[in-house]
């Protein structure tokens, strides 16, 4: 179970290379037929290039390992759930975007539950910046840790 001391924790820095496969494919698995995603001088002209879909930074997990996600190792993998995510952007990030993430636990708190006992609750925040050192998004993700297997 993750504590407040984790809470300021700092995880390694990761890199990201934002690829147009990968938007592409992203786009067609949420079933997104923004032209956009597919179309790269329709893209150019329209806004400057091709843009990421708004939940995509979801796939820097794919970037990540276990020194790039602070306060995690005290929860019980079985007991886990994904209770949110927010994303904040600040720049559009583009297709040939380097992006290096930072995560950090932003907080730790604790709620009793019903079904499934004493919760706590992960929030981590992960600051994203561009090649020329640009601050373009901000993740918050709510993760939570059940006290006890939910009863039926």
């Amino acid at each position: 179970m993750a504590d407040k001391s984790a809470v300021g924790k700092t995880g390694k820095p990761f890199k990201m290379h934002v690829d147009w496969s990968k938007v592409r494919e992203f786009a067609r698995a949420i079933k997104d037929p923004n032209p956009l995603y597919f179309d790269q001088e329709l893209a150019k002209k329209e806004v400057g290039g091709v843009p990421v879909p708004v939940t995509f930074l979801q796939t820097s997990a794919f970037w990540t390992d276990e020194t790039s996600s602070p306060g995690f190792g005290g929860f019980d993998l079985r007991r886990i759930l994904h209770g949110e995510q927010e994303f904040e952007f600040f720049k559009p990030i583009f297709v040939g975007d380097t992006l290096t993430g930072v995560t950090k636990v932003a907080d730790v708190l604790e709620k009793e539950g019903g079904r499934g006992g004493k919760m706590t609750l992960l929030i981590t925040e992960t600051e994203y910046t561009n090649q020329k050192g640009e601050k373009v998004a901000l993740a918050r993700s709510t993760l939570i840790e059940t006290g006890q297997a939910v009863k039926a």
